[in-house]
């Protein structure tokens, strides 16, 4: 038990799906860590903290009241400039470490959805490396998260844009009803960019493990976008698992016929189709070369 002038490893705001995940790893590692939600509920066997954010001075004792932390991880979105700034400082403010020459490190997680098309990047800004992104790649800058997180990053802070979140409660399988209703919105699917609940949390157990000196190298003021390594053609995937079953008859369902035929329309000899045709592929080898680890859990069946 840690008392009041003890310090966690990690304080994670917003103890939802992401935290399923790394609460057990954050256990196996020896880690002390605490977490919150809106309600206090339970998290992984764990109670936590109930605590709502508003970047308000009401708000202010109840971010006070948190637990001392060297690290701390803000799992939900912020949202334009302010509430990146008023966090930090409160926090820090109340929340001073031991060691006085050091100061709390913070870690956002973010979407790859920055990078989506439709936003102000024009195609000349792209770079002679399209389709391909990484993290230096131009994003939509105008984008209330994309504003928030530059702002944590202008004070030294470190974010995660994460790719399609899998793995739990959460099946890619389960999204095709809802993306892949129709032919034509078979035909509008092109790349599909994931990663499993398992290698977000391995990739914040790395930040937090690698110290200081990583942190001044890799961390502070980083960007980071991390998928599993693999840029996936949702064609591939819907022929893969469009099987269901009909008694003693196995036969194959829209999004597979669809499919087929998209094939013959378009001209696409085989699948998977070119990176170059999919369009956007995201390039995440950074953050996997830096931190020195790789996913343990690559490739969606």
């Amino acid at each position: 038990m840690l008392t009041e002038m003890e310090e966690l490893d990690i304080l994670i705001l917003g103890a939802g799906w992401t935290a399923t995940f790394l609460i057990p790893l954050l256990q196996d590692h020896e880690l002390h860590f605490s977490a919150t939600t809106t309600t206090g509920r339970i998290v992984a066997g764990n109670p936590t903290i109930p605590f709502r954010f508003e970047p308000t001075e009401e708000n202010r004792p109840a971010i006070n009241a948190l637990p001392r932390a060297r690290h701390v991880l803000i799992t939900f979105p912020l949202q334009g400039a302010g509430p990146s700034k008023f966090f930090m400082e409160a926090y820090q403010a109340s929340h001073p470490l031991r060691d006085q020459s050091k100061t709390v490190k913070f870690i956002q997680l973010g979407s790859t959805g920055i990078w989506q098309p439709g936003g102000p990047v024009a195609p000349a800004e792209r770079g002679d490396d399209y389709p391909w992104y990484d993290r230096h790649s131009p994003y939509n800058r105008t984008l209330p998260r994309a504003v928030a997180e530059e702002e944590l990053l202008s004070l030294g802070g470190c974010v995660l844009n994460l790719s399609g979140l899998w793995g739990g409660t959460r099946d890619p399988k389960t999204w095709v009803p809802k993306v892949a209703a129709t032919k034509e919105a078979v035909r509008d699917k092109k790349s599909l960019h994931l990663i499993h609940g398992d290698d977000v949390a391995r990739a914040v157990v790395a930040v937090v493990e690698g110290g200081d000196e990583k942190w001044q190298t890799h961390g502070k003021g980083q960007r980071y976008l991390l998928t599993d390594g693999f840029v996936y053609d949702w064609w591939s995937l819907l022929a893969g698992w469009s099987e269901t079953d009909s008694g003693e008859d196995v036969e194959p369902t829209d999004q597979q016929k669809w499919v087929y035929e998209l094939m013959v329309e378009e001209k696409v000899r085989a699948l998977p189709r070119s990176m170059e045709s999919l369009g956007r592929c995201y390039d995440s080898r950074e953050f996997w070369a830096s931190f020195g680890i790789a996913p343990l859990r690559a490739r969606v069946g």
